[in-house]
């Protein structure tokens, strides 16, 4: 077999990959919303990751058997929490409940999340959003859409005129990095338009994908956090980078996802 045919045989695989993952993130969406709609009460930390814990499990009864079945051989990041680079190989990264505590508060950003990582490239992914019934996916070389349609980054040149937004650093995260997110909040906001601050990190990075807002950074964070949206804004045409404009990888200590237009004008105003 040629390698011509060879690499539009794993195109193929792929594609039909992508679209069985986006089903199965859709199920374990349902599944969620049915537990949706109350504010969970707890006293305790305790309390918390426990009912943390029985949203992550519902999701995770529907999705691990699934994309196990897709991919046997492929590992499985336990940790959703875990960063760094990944042993050689395929590993399904997932975020059975991106958002878990919005779902807990009633809030609506929440969303499920399946990654294919192969040789720490990830290869696809799709996003689903339950409560508009929304799904992202992208897959390497081949683009980013939404329910089908195609995404593009915005158009903005000027970060002055452009909406950007971050994540707040996780619970107990270092003191470094708690401070180092509150500088860069601050330069933003005497340089850009509008700056949105919330979790979950996927939804903003979905949101540069589709163009809506301009840029996303983010220091710290997670596989499960990035990944999905890394490879939804590299599709959709955006530049992806750490803080400093270095190439970023999972391994890196900060993300800076944007329109191309304004990506150095983020790095300068991050880099103060």
């Amino acid at each position: 077999m040629s390698e011509t045919l060879q690499t539009t045989d794993a195109a193929a695989s792929d594609t039909d990959l992508l679209a069985q993952t986006a089903n199965a993130v859709r199920a374990a969406g349902s599944a969620l919303r049915e537990r949706f709609g109350e504010v969970a009460r707890y006293q305790t930390r305790e309390e918390l990751m426990r009912a943390l814990a029985a949203n992550d499990d519902t999701a995770l009864d529907i999705l691990r058997p699934r994309l196990t079945r897709l991919r046997p051989d492929a590992g499985w990041v336990e940790e959703e929490l875990d960063g760094g680079a990944l042993p050689p190989g395929e590993w399904w990264v997932v975020d059975p409940a991106e958002g878990n505590v919005n779902h807990l508060h009633a809030l609506p950003e929440w969303a499920v999340t399946a990654t294919l990582v192969r040789e720490n490239q990830p290869v696809l992914t799709a996003v689903h959003l339950p409560l508009t019934g929304e799904t992202y996916t992208a897959l390497t070389g081949a683009g980013a859409h939404l329910d089908g349609r195609p995404l593009h980054v915005s158009q903005s040149t000027d970060l002055g005129l452009s909406i950007v937004a971050t994540s707040q650093a996780r619970p107990d995260e270092d003191e470094k990095v708690v401070r180092r997110v509150g500088s860069s909040i601050t330069a933003m906001l005497f340089d850009a338009l509008v700056v949105r601050t919330a979790v979950p990190a996927t939804l903003h990075l979905t949101n540069v994908a589709a163009g809506r807002i301009d840029a996303f950074w983010q220091f710290a964070g997670a596989r499960a956090d990035l990944l999905p949206g890394a490879l939804l804004v590299t599709e959709a045409g955006g530049q992806i980078s750490d803080a400093q404009g270095r190439p970023w990888t999972p391994q890196s200590e900060s993300l800076l996802a944007a329109a191309p237009g304004i990506h150095a004008q983020a790095v300068a105003t991050l880099s103060r």
